[in-house]
């Protein structure tokens, strides 16, 4: 039998293969470098009251105006896109570019359904606060984001 001595090389060495296959392994690898559109889910969070949900979604860097709050029944769809502008200076040139467009999607289902016309969104400092409201039954309509 041989015993090979580990010391500091062998855990840097142990580091380095740990970094190479960290949580964005697989960003790395299956997402092209020039990639136009990033997408992502947001993070959320949905607490149930006795009148409905409230729900806190994290949406930074998107403008009211680019949110889409879509409501079916006991389904909530959001979505929103968030475009960079390819704003450069005289002097400068782009290398590389990661931010041109950024787009969130997240659809979740609720225990009731909803009624949208008691319900309302808000989106403040990238979070999105959503208060939703119970009913019995509904059609597919759309959130107004203030």
């Amino acid at each position: 039998m041989i015993l090979v001595p580990m010391g500091r090389h062998a855990s840097e060495f142990s580091r380095s293969i740990e970094r190479l296959f960290d949580d964005r392994f697989l960003d790395r690898v299956a997402v092209p470098a020039c990639a136009e559109t990033a997408s992502r889910a947001p993070a959320i969070d949905v607490r149930e009251t006795e009148r409905g949900y409230v729900v806190n979604a994290d949406l930074p860097g998107v403008a009211k105006e680019d949110v889409k709050v879509q409501i079916e029944g006991r389904r909530v769809n959001l979505s929103a896109e968030v475009r960079q502008g390819s704003e450069q200076r005289e002097g400068e040139r782009l290398l590389h570019r990661e931010r041109s467009v950024s787009t969130f999607s997240r659809s979740f289902a609720l225990p009731a359904e909803i009624d949208q016309a008691a319900s309302a969104a808000r989106l403040d400092h990238g979070v999105l606060t959503l208060t939703l409201v119970k009913r019995s039954a509904g059609n597919a309509t759309q959130l107004e984001v203030h």
